[in-house]
């Protein structure tokens, strides 16, 4: 039991996720600076369904048969996650840094997943988490406004950003429906029906912008970071990030994202080498603090989500009807 709950464990998994997703956000900057952020959308994505449909060629027949309703369930939580998240992400990259992306999407995500559950009743209103919310958008404003002025860009690096802003909207609104779509169907399968979505949606939004790539002269570096963004931070990310929104929920799967900031900031500056005004790098500092503060509510997580995370294996153990029926 000791070996298999150390394996099972799902926060190592997690931080790969994170670390998949750090250095991606400068590996798209990359692509959408040979090709227009439509095409780069689908090159990733595209890519990553590929990628998972042969996963659930080789792995899925162990799974049991997925419903239609769950198949359509998945399919919608595509939409938001992969069609409209990178929609908005990669229109951002067009315009803003990834530097801003890694800070903005991730740190806001778990804010914004917090806050609604806080608003719905699902989470009690704390001081600390009170607090914590309004200095998160306290450090938002002051994060936008340093993207016109001390950060450079002026306003199109403020409308890029607002952009990587709606691209948290979406994630946040992915993770939420995390539970609900996971509930009778495999982690494997749901992220391939999500990603498969998407994918097509976004190949239809980028039919048009492909036809005028140059798709022979575009360098081998290009190609590379495809590969990377297909496979690894598409494919293998949101499939390990689905398995932990199933393993502790989207409120403590949420939290892990406070290690993207850290990780794209390091490939950001050291691959790409972009910068921010000392504006942007108070507001990111107090964005930080305040959505860690009201995530958090200034406890250990990981000791809660361990225990929370043992019931629910004992949960569903024993009672694996209700479980999914409740989800």
């Amino acid at each position: 039991m000791g070996k298999t709950s150390r394996f099972s464990n799902p926060y190592p998994l997690l931080m790969v996720t994170m670390v998949l997703w750090g250095s991606s956000f400068s590996s798209s900057k990359s692509v959408v600076e040979h090709v227009p952020h439509s095409v780069g959308a689908f090159l990733r994505f595209g890519g990553g369904a590929l990628a998972l449909l042969l996963a659930v060629a080789t792995f899925g027949r162990r799974t049991p048969r997925v419903p239609a309703r769950n198949g359509w369930l998945a399919a919608g939580a595509g939409v938001l996650g992969v069609f409209a998240y990178n929609g908005f992400f990669f229109w951002g990259l067009s315009m803003a840094p990834s530097l801003d992306a890694g800070i903005l999407i991730p740190v806001m995500s778990p804010v914004l997943t917090s806050t609604f559950l806080l608003l719905t009743g699902k989470e009690k209103a704390t001081w600390a988490r009170v607090t914590g919310l309004a200095l998160g958008l306290t450090g938002a404003g002051i994060f936008f406004i340093g993207a016109g002025g001390s950060g450079g860009g002026g306003s199109s690096r403020l409308w890029g950003d607002a952009l990587f802003l709606a691209s948290a909207v979406c994630w946040a609104s992915y993770t939420l429906a995390g539970p609900r779509v996971l509930a009778g169907i495999d982690p494997l399968k749901a992220t391939t029906y999500a990603t498969c979505a998407g994918a097509v949606l976004l190949g239809l939004l980028a039919a048009p912008d492909a036809m005028d790539v140059a798709w022979s002269e575009l360098p081998t570096t290009v190609w590379l970071n495809v590969i990377f963004l297909a496979v690894g931070a598409a494919a293998v990310a949101n499939l390990l990030y689905y398995r932990g929104v199933k393993s502790v929920g989207p409120a403590k799967a949420s939290l892990m994202m406070f290690n993207v900031p850290v990780i794209n900031t390091l490939c950001a500056t050291l691959l790409l080498s972009e910068s921010f005004g000392w504006l942007q790098g108070i507001g990111a500092l107090v964005l930080v603090a305040g959505a860690v503060l009201a995530v958090t509510q200034g406890k250990l997580a990981w000791r809660s989500a361990d225990t929370n995370t043992q019931s629910t294996v004992v949960a569903e153990t024993s009672q694996p009807q209700d479980a999914a029926a409740t989800s």
